[in-house]
């Protein structure tokens, strides 16, 4: 154990990084931040790696991947069994989440020196990005749901001042109260659950709660409300907590304004660490989920369905390339949580839990990927509109080739990476929910028609009279696109059977090719649809439009949840709960208050003659008191 000790870093580096930037960073040059915060990250991600590398390739695993914990201390302690405790958990999903985590945050940092060049609070910028990094670190390494919860709020707090960094712009401020606000709902189902779940079991602790076969989940079987067992409201209000974080719907709305942030931030937080760390939870929580309460394993797995093609139908509509993309990874989101959904435990029944795994980081690899080569489009037409766009591939060459890897690895064609963790989604779907099998199977279809139609639109189609000559990104960006891309393509060919199962056990899988083939073949017809409409510019997309009619008018604005919510919140909870409460607090609260003031002032007013400093009133008084009492044992005693 000690000889992981070193792990520690990996989150501290970050956290140092922040202090010393934040702090100190207005006091030197701007890109001294950038290089510090830099050099930090890129350590934390070699030591990830070396992590990842002893973990799972050091040793023999024949009876499966133990849990280490190299650090732990007691922080509080409420009983002998209760008590929160800070420390490293290191198990399959976490080690591969620290490289997930720590491998895109270096490269978004890496990315950001030529973005964000000359953009003012550079310096708060890294701060913030190191922050936002050393608090997904702690959430992934957390011994504990209590210490997850604790730096699930961070994650929070750092997402609104990262999506917020534009603070002078109104829509900027909007989009990080949006979702802070909509988050912080989702999370307050996430304490409940929390406490609900250790009252029942009497620890906070994820070597006992995840344990198959523990004896602290007897006493719950009869614990029960309306009907339903304690567990099945702690595991369902948990995985509120992560729709929130992973903008699950209903809880989908923040996601899309949050593109208001900075384009490096977009792929940090919202492509690949942040919005993931919903499914995470899940994952974490798997084996309480699908022994303790198999009731809400459903939800998640139809939740997660609903989603998945909800986002996907939206994505088809939207001109703005960063909410083409934002849609792309609810859709994607939806495909983890339906894997964890419909899967079972150990062996290949295991296999849906570690599809979603698997996806969730091959999908890491290219929707950075997209991101980031999203700005590099930006940054080069200072538009995020494709109707600004086209003819981009013979400005753009590196961004062009990379950006095509990505849009072909999300559409599923072999060999790239997309390919191999959706083909094993589809396939777990396929074994347990035909329904749900059939959605993603649709999905796969429209994401690679709404992908290229992003592609074929900005790379190909008119070329644009730009105000200026459109030139590639500089190296510090163009190196983390093609270490992406490569990323992307070979991401795949990991065994992660053998690495990332429910049971830490691996098991061996085939290629099946009466599902594979099939998902190919509508990927590529949506690859060929897209290129009949998009490759050239031409009035038939418009035309399609206009006879869809209504149907693309809802689409095209979200279905209008935006607006549901606005009239649910303006107009009912403001009107009708907020306004009466403001009433009751105004006038009676505190009416009653004044009032208890006022009354005191009045009696302090009339009685404070009797505090005169006259010596002849204060004899006065004595005399008649000792009267008053003299008669008053008199008339007792007669």
């Amino acid at each position: 154990m000690t000889g992981y000790a070193y792990t520690i870093l990996i989150p501290m580096i970050p956290l140092v990084m922040f202090l010393v930037t934040g702090l100190l960073g207005m006091k030197w040059k701007p890109i001294v931040s950038g290089l510090l915060g830099t050099i930090g990250m890129g350590t934390s991600w070699v030591l990830s790696l070396i992590t990842a590398g002893s973990y799972f390739f050091g040793g023999h695993h024949a009876e499966g991947f133990q849990t280490i914990i190299p650090f732990e201390t007691t922080w509080l302690r409420f009983t002998e069994t209760l008590h929160i405790n800070i420390g490293v958990l290191l198990d399959p999903i976490s080690v591969m989440m620290l490289v997930v985590i720590t491998t895109i945050s270096f490269m978004v940092h890496l990315y950001s020196l030529g973005y964000m060049k000359g953009e003012k609070g550079f310096a708060r910028f890294y701060a913030f990005l190191s922050l936002f990094t050393f608090s997904m670190l702690g959430l992934v390494i957390a011994t504990n749901i209590f210490q997850m919860y604790i730096f699930w709020e961070l994650v929070g707090v750092s997402s609104f001042l990262l999506i917020g960094f534009y603070y002078t712009k109104p829509s900027a401020v909007a989009a990080s109260k949006k979702a802070f606000i909509v988050t912080r709902f989702a999370d307050l189902g996430f304490l409940i659950g929390i406490l609900i779940l250790s009252f029942v079991t009497g620890t906070f602790d994820f070597g006992k709660l995840t344990e198959p076969g523990t004896a602290i989940f007897g006493s719950a079987a009869s614990m029960s409300f309306m009907g339903i067992s304690a567990l099945t409201w702690a595991m369902t209000l948990i995985f509120i907590g992560g729709a929130g974080k992973s903008a699950m719907f209903p809880l989908h709305i923040w996601l899309p304004d949050a593109m208001e942030g900075p384009t490096p931030v977009s792929a940090l937080i919202h492509a690949a660490t942040m919005v993931v760390a919903g499914v995470f939870l899940v994952a974490r929580m798997f084996p309480v989920i699908h022994f303790q309460a198999p009731d809400a394993q459903e939800i998640i797995g139809y939740v997660g369905g609903f989603t998945s093609l909800f986002a996907a139908v939206i994505a088809i509509t939207q001109y703005d390339i960063k909410r083409v993309l934002a849609f792309s990874t609810l859709s994607q989101l939806g495909y983890m949580m339906l894997a964890l959904g419909v899967s079972g435990y150990g062996g290949e029944e295991g296999l849906g839990y570690m599809a979603s795994m698997f996806h969730l980081f091959t999908h890491a690899m290219f929707k950075a990927l997209l991101f980031l080569g999203a700005g590099s489009i930006i940054h080069a037409v200072h538009s995020n509109y494709m109707y600004d766009m086209g003819g981009l591939r013979k400005y753009l060459p590196i961004t062009h080739i990379t950006f095509l890897i990505a849009c072909l690895t999300i559409a599923g064609v072999p060999p790239l990476s997309g390919f191999f963790s959706k083909d094993e989604i589809l396939v777990a779907a396929l074994h347990h929910n035909k329904l749900l099998f059939a959605v993603e199977f649709l999905v796969a279809g429209l994401t690679a028609f709404y992908m290229f139609r992003l592609y074929f639109s900005v790379f190909w189609g008119k070329d644009r009279h730009y105000h200026h000559t459109p030139h590639e990104s500089p190296l510090t960006m163009s190196i983390p696109l093609m270490f992406l891309a490569v990323a992307s393509v070979f991401a795949g060919f990991l065994p992660f059977h053998h690495l990332v199962t429910s049971d830490k056990m691996g098991f061996d899988t085939e290629m099946h090719m009466a599902v594979a083939a099939p998902s190919v073949l509508i990927g590529l017809f949506g690859i060929a649809m897209a290129w009949i409409l998009y490759k050239k510019e031409s009035a038939v997309p418009e035309k399609l439009a206009q006879r869809w009619g209504i149907l693309y008018t809802a689409t095209y604005n979200k279905f209008y949840f935006d607006e549901i919510y606005l009239f649910v919140t303006k107009k009912i909870i403001f009107n009708y709960i907020s306004r009466p409460i403001a009433w009751f607090d105004r006038h009676i609260i505190d009416g009653f208050m004044v009032g208890i003031g006022l009354v005191t002032e009045k009696i302090a007013y009339q009685i404070k003659g009797m505090q005169s400093g006259q010596l002849q009133h204060y004899a006065f008084m004595f005399v008649a008191g000792t009267l008053a009492l003299a008669l008053s044992l008199v008339y007792f005693l007669m």
